[in-house]
């Protein structure tokens, strides 16, 4: 996160590797280091995404100015990164939860589109249009695609429970000195994502009762193709 751990390797990519495009991933867009790779990735004219989590929002006009594209993911809260749970099993079992939620509400999913069109204009020898994006739980739910409602509002209710830990942790890691406070509340954020993750869990679940969850594999060309039925074809 400082910028000298990130200067070297940002250069290596757009000076030594140039590729078409690059997708820049990480933690808090505004923080000194992914700013100091803000400002090389600019520089370079290559074109670039940045994918963050929601203290990306105080910067995302920025970003627009200096001609990046981004997404910014509001579920993906940060861990509680006290040292009573940076244990490797906490820090693993957290993420595993992250990853239920970003791929289940439908977060993933938006992702997933921003880059295929992104990689769509490059092969067919475009400009490709950066993406501009934050995602909310409207919009993610939508782009999942959910049959039965139930499932979509279990989803909405998941994303925006792993919002609020993200709340919850920075409270419990920066505002709070005391261990005996400080402890419950992140150890109480990590509950809140234990519970969004099993909501998602649940809405699949449904999806899966009713025959009707959205699939979207590539083909051996690359297109993004689409499914529900568990045993049609992707088209």
């Amino acid at each position: 996160m400082d910028p000298e751990s990130v200067e070297d390797v940002t250069k290596k990519m757009v000076e030594d590797i140039k590729p078409d495009f690059i997708i820049y991933v990480g933690p808090n867009p505004a923080a000194p280091g992914p700013k100091k790779a803000r400002e090389i990735l600019s520089q370079s004219g290559i074109p670039t995404i940045i994918i963050g989590d929601a203290p990306g929002l105080r910067v995302k006009d920025e970003m627009e100015q200096q001609g990046l594209g981004y997404i910014i993911v509001k579920c993906d809260p940060m861990i509680g990164a006290r040292r009573e749970f940076l244990d490797p099993v906490e820090m693993a079992l957290f993420n595993a939860d992250v990853i239920r939620v970003v791929a289940g509400t439908g977060a993933l999913r938006i992702v997933q589109e921003a880059i295929d069109k992104v990689i769509d204009a490059i092969k067919e020898g475009k400009e490709p249009e950066l993406p501009r994006i934050v995602i909310n739980e409207e919009k993610a739910v939508e782009a999942m695609e959910f049959t039965n409602p139930y499932a979509k509002v279990k989803a909405m209710a998941a994303f925006v429970i792993a919002e609020k830990v993200g709340d919850v942790d920075v409270k419990g890691c920066f505002m709070t000195k005391e261990a005996e406070k400080y402890i419950p509340i992140v150890a109480s954020a990590h509950e809140m994502l234990r519970y969004a993750a099993k909501l998602v869990d649940e809405a699949r679940e449904l999806e899966k009762a009713m025959d009707a969850v959205s699939r979207k594999p590539h083909s051996t060309e690359g297109k993004r193709l689409s499914k529900k039925a568990l045993m049609e074809k992707p088209q």
